[in-house]
């Protein structure tokens, strides 16, 4: 059913996706000059969807200041590259799958894996290659939640699905807060305000599988605990699923090849702020205009836009773009993003630091940790490399909050070929107590980010992006019935 219900969704999507705005009001000139702050996956989809929405004649400069993909990148090692950014993708991630086939890429199945629990002194679970076997472990230890837990999660899954025939009839909502209440209502909403813990606990789920299982997941995916917030535990749980997959050659194609179908300028500068300027048109009529300021290396620079859309965190704690000249203060989030540390390993891991003894050979092929197992490392997975060909020696992928260090690597590897490690400032630090920021900043000023403080996925930010696009057109050309708006017409599409 989820599969027959995904490929409807995705023909709507596809369907619908390029004829979803009405035709513009004549007495509204169109703008001119578009800019996106960030070529991530946020920017590189946002410079996609404005294309499409304002057509070929706007210009749109995109500002990147690293490389583009952002957040999602690989690094070699032994001479094939692995992804060390956003790794996997949901089967249910309809934009992002849209864009690969537009783009001409290639999906490539993400490996099963072999889960293990560490709780700091052994394994409480280790996974069987076998349904049966597995089916029993997890009643014997936890009883029926897991099966609680996947009707949990089915549940408000189907129901955030509803996003998609939203943004095909071209719907968009200025705040997560009204996007999430149409699509489910007070229960919806209040996600982003309970904790995980909370949440699971309401629906009988016992404090041992929360503990051992969702944290173990959490922390491979968030690096948090289950005090994260209902929405991001959500997200988190749907990682467990099969059917995982990734681009062929790296993900951060996806966003290159996004840019260059959307013909944008590329401006490799580092934006420093943004300013409103107000200038008066031949009619009289007062605009506001966004100047956007930005570094070259040492040299300053600017340039004037009708419209800006902001896809890169700006969170207030530490800016790196400030908002002048502005007659109200612009409404960013508060608060700091979550430091993970990446390692790939080629080596043999230590299987006696996890306490394991067995008689055969070490199987597991991803290791969860509980939040009592101390904060050495979150959790650690073999990497498949991202191109095809024969496979190298086995390769482990690390997570942690601090550098392993040399001590770190001889308590994980007794040997090992080579290594490599980046550090991410990967998401927002959740608590049910932040406060997810809104959409608009300004009159035709976007941050696409703000989605992040309710849950950071790449589908996620591909929806932050059509949704910002959206808006932009839909306030540009003052059609306001087009937003905040909470009912569907009735589409039929036959397939």
């Amino acid at each position: 059913m989820v599969k027959f219900r995904e490929l409807n969704l995705f023909f709507l999507v596809v369907w619908l996706g390029r004829a979803v705005t009405e035709t513009p009001n004549a007495e509204i000139p169109p703008p001119e000059r578009i800019a996106v702050i960030g070529a991530g996956i946020g920017g590189a989809a946002a410079a996609h969807f404005l294309r499409q929405y304002f057509g070929r004649d706007v210009q749109i400069d995109v500002y990147e200041s690293g490389t583009v993909g952002g957040r999602l990148a690989k690094a070699t090692i032994s001479g094939q590259d692995h992804e060390i950014g956003a790794a996997t993708i949901h089967p249910l991630s309809l934009h992002i799958k849209e864009f690969v086939q537009l783009l001409g890429l290639k999906e490539r199945k993400h490996p099963n894996n072999l889960l293990a629990v560490y709780d700091g002194e052994q394994f409480v679970f280790e996974e069987s290659e076998w349904f049966i076997i597995n089916f029993f472990k997890l009643i014997w230890r936890y009883g029926f939640d897991f099966l609680r837990v996947k009707m949990w999660l089915e549940n408000y899954q189907h129901k955030f699905m509803r996003i998609y025939q939203y943004q095909a009839q071209g719907y968009s909502f200025t705040t997560m807060e009204k996007l999430l209440q149409v699509l489910g209502g007070d229960n919806f909403v209040q996600m982003t305000k309970h904790s995980i813990d909370e949440a699971l606990q309401e629906v009988g789920i016992s404090q041992r599988f929360i503990d051992e299982m969702v944290g173990s997941i959490i922390r491979l995916t968030y690096g948090e605990g289950v005090n994260v917030n209902a929405f991001v535990g959500m997200t988190s749980l749907s990682e467990t699923e099969s059917d995982l997959w990734t681009v062929e050659e790296g993900n951060q194609l996806i966003c290159s090849g996004l840019l260059y179908s959307a013909k944008v300028n590329l401006i490799k500068g580092k934006v420093t702020s943004v300013d409103a300027k107000e200038r008066p048109r031949r009619n009289g009529e007062v605009v506001t205009v966004y100047e956007v300021n930005y570094l070259v290396g040492p040299h300053t620079d600017y340039g004037a836009y009708d419209i800006v859309i902001v896809a890169a965190p700006i969170q207030s704690s530490d800016p790196e773009i400030h908002f002048r000249a502005f007659s109200q203060p612009i409404d960013v989030p508060r608060g700091r993003y979550q430091q993970k540390f990446v390692t790939l390993v080629e080596g043999r891991l230590n299987a006696s630091f996890f306490s394991y003894h067995g008689a055969g050979p070490f199987r597991p092929t991803t290791i969860g940790t509980t939040v009592h197992s101390g904060n050495f490392i979150l959790g650690a997975s073999v990497s498949a490399p991202v191109t095809r060909g024969t496979p190298p020696a086995r390769v482990w992928k690390v997570l942690s909050p601090e550098p392993l260090g040399e001590e770190g690597l001889r308590h994980l590897f007794p040997s090992y070929a080579a290594v490599r490690q980046a550090q991410w400032l990967a998401h927002p630090r959740y608590s049910p107590d932040d406060r997810v920021p809104p959409f608009v900043l300004h009159d035709q000023l976007y941050h696409l980010n703000a989605i992040e403080w309710a849950a950071s996925t790449l589908e996620m930010m591909a929806i932050a992006a059509k949704n910002g696009a959206l808006l932009a057109h839909h306030r540009w050309f003052r059609q306001l019935d087009k937003i905040d708006q909470d009912t569907l017409q009735e589409v039929k599409v036959e397939l």
